[in-house]
């Protein structure tokens, strides 16, 4: 089975440790639907962008975590 995680980065790319730590995700839906509900708190935490792996497969990202920014228009709600 999959596992689905988030990368949490900077904006300049470093990683850094999210706000609010992730549980594993089995489904692409269930890791997008937790990202929408805490990006206001990751952001604050000090992510400013993540991407999405499908174990080490990177699926897509980096998606900016600020709401002024037009890649968080896309963030799933």
């Amino acid at each position: 089975m999959a596992a689905w995680t988030w990368r949490f980065e900077k904006a300049d790319g470093t990683e850094v440790q999210p706000a609010v730590q992730p549980e594993e995700f089995t489904t692409q839906g269930d890791a997008e639907s937790w990202v929408g509900e805490f990006w206001k708190e990751l952001s604050e935490g000090g992510a400013d962008q993540v991407s999405l792996f499908e174990d080490a497969n990177k699926i897509y990202g980096p998606m900016s975590l600020h709401a002024g920014d037009a890649a968080a228009e896309d963030a799933p709600a």
